[in-house]
């Protein structure tokens, strides 16, 4: 395929962005090349600026789990934006769409909106230090919650392909607060607890990882943050900004059986509009302001464009539950089209896989944190995703990402990128 308008579009945004882009995860630093310009997209498809076709792999990070431009989405986002972008009020829209949520989502009472997955997690564990009145937080190598300060420590995806894990920026006080545990190793939770008794706050994590690829937690693992939470008064944080009302209605808290004391949202929730949330029971979400002593605010926060988006996604994914068993159900078919394609050609691989959220790591033996997703052979990555992407198959530029499917995808389109990938896995 050509890329010709693209890299003069790329060219000149880096005369006035940062590195070309407005999002770094967003560059091909990782894989090299320049990155690809979007005109439309429709359903399953980008279109870019040269006129090429993409199966789109990546729906916008997660959110157009139906689809791009999703019409019931669409038509309320038009309808809304006639009669104003933005009041800086409380509209009934806000009310509704929480009701929806609270409805849908195990273990919580009450939900606030903000503008983004990182202002969710970021007031998430402001609110639990406020609660519990202690310090230091736990995190996860590997995962990312956005990129405050306390996040950026070992960070997953976007930082560790672009940036330093540990950013400049990030005071020593802050690190020194932030304790980093291995995903999938209880035992290494549990010593960093009793070496920091009466201290934490919070554990947040990605209860599904999808910021070092997929990486589903191991049998017994949540249930065992959940016991250790409740033993040492800790709040356990389930990050779902990818995993919210895409793995099903009530998110992973809902698939694993486990429940969280304060859950983050982001991308399905807003419909593919910019919208964050963060919920709990009343007793913690209650301390929020004006109610409580903790503070946080945002002058777009449940704007009506983002709200009406939000509640049109939510909607359609409460009355349809049997969208996410196709989706499962497609992403199945993907996998095993992929591993058959790959075994063909003795490529050494691992696939991981969890409802709608699969990812490919080219390593040997399983992939279960951050140190074994590490060890997957990035030059392989690169050649696969320039391969996919010359066939017309759109997928992360960076090995630390998850694929998303979304439910506007074929099984034609399925078949269609399998062939691609055996295709592709002659040149690896």
């Amino acid at each position: 395929m050509i890329y010709k308008r693209s890299s003069a579009l790329f060219t000149a945004a880096q005369k006035v962005i940062p590195g070309g882009v407005n999002s770094p995860v967003r560059a091909f630093k990782a894989v090299g090349g320049d990155p690809i310009f979007v005109t439309e997209a429709k359903g399953a498809y980008l279109y870019d600026e040269d006129g090429n076709r993409l199966i789109d792999y990546i729906n916008s990070w997660g959110p157009m789990i139906l689809g791009h431009a999703y019409p019931p989405v669409v038509n309320t986002v038009v309808d809304k934006a006639k009669k104003g972008t933005s009041f800086g009020m409380p509209t009934e829209i806000e009310t509704q769409i929480a009701e929806l949520a609270v409805s849908m989502v195990p273990n919580i009472d009450k939900i606030r909106f903000v503008n983004s997955g990182t202002e969710a997690c970021m007031s998430a564990v402001r609110l639990a230090r406020g609660y519990t009145g202690k310090d230091k937080i736990i995190k996860f190598a590997g995962c990312y919650h956005g990129h405050s300060d306390s996040f950026l420590i070992q960070a997953g995806s976007g930082a560790v392909t672009f940036g330093s894990p540990n950013s400049p920026g990030v005071t020593k006080g802050t690190a020194q607060d932030t304790l980093l545990a291995r995903y999938n190793d209880l035992d290494h939770v549990e010593r960093i607890i009793m070496s920091n008794q009466g201290e934490i706050a919070c554990i947040i994590i990605e209860p599904i990882a999808g910021n070092m690829g997929c990486i589903p937690p191991v049998k017994g693992f949540l249930e065992g943050l959940r016991s250790l939470c409740d033993t040492h008064g800790i709040l356990l944080i389930f990050d779902e900004v990818m995993t919210g009302f895409r793995l099903a209605k009530g998110g992973a808290q809902e698939l694993t059986g486990v429940n969280a004391d304060i859950v983050t949202f982001g991308k399905v929730i807003g419909g593919g509009l910019p919208v964050g949330a963060f919920a709990a029971r009343a007793e913690i979400m209650n301390h929020l302001a004006p109610l409580g002593p903790v503070y946080q605010a945002g002058t777009l926060s449940g704007n009506p464009l983002a709200m009406a988006a939000g509640l049109a996604m939510l909607t359609e994914l409460n009355n349809n539950p049997e969208i996410f068993k196709s989706l499962a159900s497609k992403t199945e078919y993907l996998h095993h089209g992929i591993a058959n394609a790959l075994d063909e050609h003795n490529i050494t691989y691992t696939i991981n896989r969890i409802g709608s959220m699969i990812s490919v790591h080219f390593a040997e033996g399983t992939v279960v944190d951050f140190d074994t997703a590490a060890k997957g052979n990035n030059d392989t990555f690169k050649k696969f995703f320039h391969g996919m992407l010359d066939n017309g198959v759109y997928i992360a530029p960076s090995a630390f990402e998850t694929w998303f499917i979304t439910e506007a995808l074929t099984y034609e389109d399925l078949d269609e990128t399998i062939v691609t990938v055996q295709k592709v896995a002659k040149t690896l």
